[in-house]
């Protein structure tokens, strides 16, 4: 059989364009084994689109993978982000397969949201009668109604407009990797005019040379956990750290990291009792091999939704395996420079304590880290590239930071970069939360880059240190010709915090601006900001 040859990795072809060029060198060659193969139409190249709508990269990572594997078997496949691509080009494509995932309350990942509005444009949709696709939908079940939303209505939309369905919509929830491979063998074996064969095995996110991952976390042990509010706070916002030294991890500032919790013992204890069962009581471990209910329950379930809820079936402990969902590991962003603090990984989190109907609700992840997990023991831990959360490659260029309570997290680490750089451009950081005595996280760091000239402004907005409630958008809007002004600068515009009312908030805050210092029609500011987004100069790391 003739060698296929592998363009080397020193061609000038960046990694997507010489995996589609391997791919269509294997699909030619394959073709001219004999003069019947380069006649037959079943052994003619597919050229493939696996377009992506990611915020936190699991969907940039599958398209990706996919790709490479599509090549392997002779498809011309590439991956592109939705953000790159106009509705035309899935005509131009004909074979496209899509990956996405939902963000807040069920709206298209920032990546995906031009590209979605492109779709939905009246009069000027393109006919897509000649596209053959597929969907799968990332997702979070917690969301409700919401869950997979965004992926639910490409599929719809595709299909309105003509597009073939070649395989099923696919909606995962966190835990992805079994259901994203059974959906992507099966969608080249429908494109390739094949019986899907068993779903290989998933490989996994592309763990660092070591090997640690999400299928395999780093023991990191922790090294620091202090309160960062003051006496009398109505909060409790945590600086944990945690060493990474010998693990062969790497991040970037902008980055996450993932921390997979430990549920408290005392809720385990509950919920055993509660469903009248042995704790001693032998079960198999979703990650294999065999031992007792109490550690299952303890390392790989979420059970705390239990408490104070009546048992289906009392005394079954396979009914009350089967009606839990796997215990995920929770994101938070990185709150530290690899350059400030080499093997070191720096996070601000929120203790979240509340009482709902007579039950004390702890989050699992944070009143682990905060109160259960002692300086030196460990926590299975990985890193998470946020490649869209990055700061701007040309160091000159100016930086607006928008990040109220815990979402000074990534800033600080950008802060952190940008001295430890040189950076020349600007920093602007507008910072909010209760109370400037007791909840100025990081003040004394923060006046200290305002004193150094790290800092160039600082806005802050204490939302009750006054009768009225002042927010970070509030003093956006009243600084609004300055703001202006840095983004016509070429500023590039970051928010991290909460997705459902914050980042809202401060988008619709961002608009005004531009419609009023910018003097700009509503039409206009609105393509100005979808213009910023395209660019990434307007990235969002919100929750």
């Amino acid at each position: 059989m003739t060698a296929i040859p592998i363009i080397p990795e020193n061609a000038p072809f960046s990694p997507e364009q010489r995996s589609w060029l391997n791919g269509f060198l294997a699909g030619v060659l394959s073709r001219g084994e004999s003069a019947t193969a380069a006649t037959s139409p079943a052994a003619a190249v597919k050229s493939l689109l696996i377009a992506f709508g990611s915020q936190s990269g699991n969907a940039e990572r599958l398209a990706k993978r996919l790709s490479k594997t599509a090549n392997s078997r002779g498809f011309a496949a590439r991956a592109a982000g939705l953000d790159a691509l106009k509705p035309a080009d899935l005509a131009a494509a004909g074979n496209v397969l899509i990956i996405t995932s939902t963000w807040g309350e069920g709206d298209m990942p920032d990546n995906a949201i031009s590209f979605w509005d492109d779709l939905n444009q009246n009069g000027s949709s393109p006919d897509l009668k000649s596209v053959k696709y597929g969907v799968l939908a990332l997702g979070d079940r917690n969301y409700g109604e919401t869950f997979c939303l965004a992926g639910r209505r490409l599929d719809e939309r595709l299909a309105e407009l003509g597009a073939q369905r070649i395989t099923d919509r696919v909606d995962c929830d966190v835990d992805f990797d079994d259901p994203a491979a059974a959906w992507s063998t099966a969608a080249l074996a429908a494109l390739a005019g094949e019986d899907a064969p068993e779903p290989e095995t998933p490989a996994g996110p592309e763990p660092c040379e070591t090997g640690f991952g999400r299928k395999n976390p780093f023991p990191a042990p922790m090294v620091a956990n202090h309160r960062l509010n003051g006496p009398g706070s109505a909060k409790d916002t945590r600086h944990i750290a945690f060493s990474i030294a010998g693990s062969g991890l790497s991040y970037e500032a902008g980055d996450a990291l993932a921390v997979q919790p430990v549920n408290h013992p005392a809720v385990v204890d509950q919920v055993i009792a509660d469903w009248q069962l042995n704790p001693a009581s032998l079960v198999e471990f979703p990650s294999g091999g065999v031992g007792p209910l109490h550690e299952a329950l303890l390392l790989y379930y979420e059970v705390r939704h239990l408490l104070g809820q009546p048992p289906a079936a009392p005394g079954d402990v396979a009914a009350l395996l089967g009606s839990l969902r796997r215990l995920q590991p929770r994101l938070y962003s990185i709150a530290s420079s690899p350059k400030a603090h080499p093997d070191e990984v720096q996070l601000c989190i929120g203790v979240v304590h509340y009482q709902a109907d007579g039950i004390v609700h702890e989050g699992v992840t944070s009143t682990f880290l905060a109160d259960r997990l002692a300086l030196g023991e460990t926590a299975g831990v990985y890193i998470q590239t946020t490649k869209h959360f990055r700061l701007p490659a040309d160091r000159t260029r100016p930086v607006i930071m928008v990040g109220p309570g815990t979402g000074i997290a990534p800033f600080r680490a950008f802060l952190e970069e940008r001295e430890a750089t040189g950076a020349p451009g600007k920093n602007w950081l507008f910072f909010g939360d209760q109370k400037s005595e007791t909840d100025f996280l990081y003040q004394d760091q923060i006046m200290g880059w305002v004193e150094r000239g790290v800092l160039s402004r600082l806005d802050t907005a204490f939302s009750r240190d006054q009768p009225e409630k002042i927010y970070v958008q509030t003093r956006m809007l009243q600084a609004a010709g300055d703001l202006w002004q840095w983004l016509e600068e070429g500023a590039y515009f970051f928010v991290c915090g909460d997705a459902k009312r914050m980042a809202k908030d401060v988008d619709e805050a961002l608009h005004e601006i531009i419609r009023t210092a910018g003097g700009l029609m509503p039409e206009a500011a609105t393509a100005y900001v979808a213009q910023l987004k395209k660019d990434k100069r307007y990235a969002r790391d919100v929750y």
